[in-house]
């Protein structure tokens, strides 16, 4: 993902409070004991992974993210990649709260971009983006973290503006 010239900045860790994600009392088939802040080792374009959880209505789901730090990770993002795992993502933390803007440009598959505010609630969520657009997506308020996943991930799964999404960076 490519912030294109809309927003480039100096990137440290954002924290959002570390609470651990429970099942839902229903007995439902996501993840037990989704704990947001697992180290998940590295991943093979070298970042750090960690585990990152999004409660929506009464389910918890499990990610193992890339963390995009430096400016350089945050500008690459995922381009040039031609598959993204339904249980992967990569999360952009920024520090202090903005508007996000992100395009596709070199991003061969269509993802969901989801803006996180500072609280950890989705303020939106951009669906579907199209592949090698450069047509800038933007959050509608200032977020502190933006999460990407599969293109279409978040309606399957039921996420939506409003759930919570918890990780912790170091």
């Amino acid at each position: 993902m490519n912030f294109g010239p809309f927003s480039r900045c100096g990137i440290y860790a954002v924290a959002f409070s570390v609470t651990a994600c429970t099942m839902p009392a229903n007995g439902g088939s996501q993840e037990a004991g989704c704990v947001p802040g697992v180290a998940a080792g590295q991943s093979a374009a070298g970042l750090e992974q960690v585990i990152l959880c999004v409660t929506s209505a009464n389910k918890t789901h499990a990610f193992t993210v890339e963390v995009a730090r430096t400016t350089a990770q945050q500008a690459k993002g995922l381009m040039f990649r031609t598959e993204l795992p339904d249980n992967a993502g990569m999360i952009f933390p920024f520090p202090e709260p903005r508007i996000a803007s992100f395009w596709m440009k070199n991003t061969v598959i269509s993802l969901d971009i989801i803006f996180v505010r500072a609280n950890g609630t989705i303020e939106s969520i951009a669906d579907n983006t199209v592949p090698y657009s450069t047509v800038p997506v933007a959050s509608g308020e200032p977020v502190t973290a933006v999460l990407e996943l599969r293109g279409g991930l978040a309606a399957e799964m039921g996420i939506a503006a409003g759930d919570n999404v918890v990780w912790s960076a170091k």
